[in-house]
């Protein structure tokens, strides 16, 4: 039942890929771009593998300036952000239920309760930090390289000491300000807000599955309110008149390309560590990391 539901959300939001299939006419290099990113974006953002730096790496390499710009590839994340939102809704109501029988009843020990202030505390460092930062970090190769290895043995040495004992009936308040701590290095490029809070996670001894889950929730206040921001501000660009005469089609091509492949990456990790260990994602950010280092040193840009 679940799968079906799942493949049926999918088809149901994909309509506008397929309508701009079957208009060949509007498949300009901009919109292939804009799906190109839209799927890189879906695929990276919930994998612990960093979708900055993917985005970043891919946009200098084919040289796309204008849609390559952060503030389009973060417009985009809407549609990460109603991935979320529809594969979990049945866990998110159900917090969202606990927490106002909580107020209704005055019990403040509620699971559920304990988890939406767990996410709300862990989510204002990301957001304060954010917003000091945001025009201070730079965004470049080498550090993506670096931070890429780094959060490789960090996400491996996790994946070895984590006792994986603690499902989601089992968090805490601690646990959201602990995990939303890591969620703040997820600022430097190259380090991941997926990889940051998942690696956190497992040192705190959930569950990998758990882990992923909480750290999906826990993202999601974040991703949501730096996507409404820079969908203002490209808002306002347009209103000025400083982007292409189409950019709501891109954005729309972005965006439902995004959600297509930001659900089917969620639903893939939380299936996969089910049965399965991070140790896939450890190798692939070593390579990662070491194939843009070697690049650097033969004399690439980046």
């Amino acid at each position: 039942m679940a799968t079906i539901l799942e493949v049926s959300s999918i088809c149901l939001l994909s309509w506008p890929l397929l309508a701009v299939a079957e208009n060949t006419e509007k498949i300009t290099p901009e919109c292939l771009q804009a799906l190109i990113l839209g799927i890189v974006q879906g695929i990276t953002e919930f994998l612990p593998i960093s979708s900055t730096a993917h985005l970043l790496i891919v946009t200098k390499i084919f040289a796309w300036k204008e849609l390559g710009s952060k503030d389009f590839v973060d417009a985009i994340q809407f549609g990460s952000v109603i991935a979320i939102l529809l594969y979990f809704w049945q866990l998110i109501s159900s917090i969202l239920k606990g927490g106002i029988a909580t107020l209704k009843d005055r019990d403040w020990e509620r699971e559920e309760w304990k988890i939406i202030v767990g996410i709300a505390v862990g989510t204002m460092p990301a957001l304060i930090f954010g917003f000091l930062l945001k025009d201070i970090l730079p965004e470049n190769a080498l550090i993506i390289a670096i931070m890429s290895v780094v959060m490789a043995l960090l996400l491996g040495l996790a994946e070895r000491i984590g006792t994986r004992k603690r499902g989601l009936d089992s968090l805490q308040i601690r646990d959201g300000i602990l995990v939303g701590l890591g969620q703040t290095l997820a600022l430097i490029p190259g380090v991941s807000r997926s990889g940051s809070t998942l690696t956190t996670a497992l040192f705190l001894g959930l569950e990998r599955d758990t882990a992923a889950r909480f750290s999906f929730l826990l993202g999601f206040p974040t991703l949501t309110i730096a996507t409404l921001y820079k969908s203002l501000k490209i808002f306002k660009l347009f209103q000025e008149q400083q982007l292409p005469d189409n950019i709501v089609f891109l954005l729309i091509v972005g965006i439902m390309s995004t959600f297509i492949f930001s659900y089917l990456s969620i639903a893939f990790l939380i299936r996969y560590l089910q049965t399965k260990n991070t140790f896939v994602f450890v190798w692939y950010r070593l390579a990662f990391g070491s194939v843009i280092l070697l690049a650097i040193a033969a004399g690439w840009q980046g």
